[in-house]
């Protein structure tokens, strides 16, 4: 992915809190983490540290130093440390095999981390990833994406087709914030055929196109595939990459993202 020109903020357009909770979306699933530890009934933990096909530096492990909650908040926690041959230390939590959802509202109340090669990301992935002949013309929802280096700005993407196609737009925060400083709530609207992007009730981003050709004849599949079955979400902290780059001599360690609550919704028929 490559960093995009911000959009005007004059541009995008505030949602009501009554429209964010229209009453034809009902509340279908709901994390607050009020527990001690991570409820692994909803999350599985990610471990390794293969770069994940983005040249990452970090290793995700299941150890409460990269992952756990702490005031009723979920803590994904980036360290500098040498372990299992690599520098860094990380988290990724999936829902895979646990919850899925086709179409909703999705909507994440977080504080973010900053600096030079740090990468947290809420995202989606189908849980069957060969129906359209593997990534990407399988789909990907990216809800939120940061890098470190632009610590007001966030990300919203779809990636979809054959050959790999991205689009997306982005949002920063007035006045020069970072989303370091506060929670933010980050809201996904997902219909049969058209995403929708907030931060904080503020519309950024909308998207109704997309395809997802076969990789090996080319041909397009019907319908609004890929984007037409269901995903699974994924929350992660990542350290460098081929988007972010490398952390550097001004890259402060540990990098916290916490994360409050997550709630899924989906629409009830009038």
């Amino acid at each position: 992915m490559e960093s995009k020109k911000a959009i005007p903020n004059e541009e995008m357009s505030a949602l009501s809190s009554v429209e964010l909770q229209s009453d034809v979306w009902n509340l279908v699933w709901e994390e607050r983490f009020t527990g001690e530890k991570i409820d692994e009934t909803n999350w599985n933990y990610t471990q390794g540290g293969w770069g994940f096909g983005n040249d990452e530096l970090q290793y995700y492990t299941a150890r409460e130093e990269n992952a756990r909650i702490e005031n009723n908040l979920l803590i994904l926690e980036a360290k500098q440390e040498k372990y299992e041959g690599m520098n860094y230390t990380s988290a990724k939590l999936t829902t895979k095999g646990k919850a899925t959802w086709k179409y909703g509202r999705f909507e994440i109340r977080a504080k973010l981390p900053e600096g030079q090669g740090i990468w947290p990301a809420i995202w989606m992935m189908p849980e069957d990833m060969e129906l359209y002949s593997g990534w990407p013309a399988c789909g990907e929802i990216d809800i939120m994406e940061l890098i470190g280096h632009q610590p007001g700005t966030v990300y919203g993407t779809l990636h979809y087709g054959m050959p790999h196609t991205y689009t997306g737009e982005n949002y920063s925060l007035p006045g020069n914030k970072k989303f370091s400083e506060d929670f933010h709530i980050f809201t996904l609207d997902w219909e049969p055929d058209e995403f929708r992007w907030y931060v904080d009730g503020v519309l950024y981003a909308k998207q109704n196109k997309w395809f997802s050709n076969h990789k090996e004849t080319g041909s397009e599949h019907p319908g609004f595939a890929p984007f037409d079955r269901p995903f699974y979400l994924q929350v992660n902290l990542a350290v460098g990459g081929k988007w972010p780059g490398n952390p550097d001599d001004s890259t402060c360690f540990p990098q916290k993202m916490e994360i409050d609550y997550i709630k899924v919704f989906q629409k009830i028929a009038r």
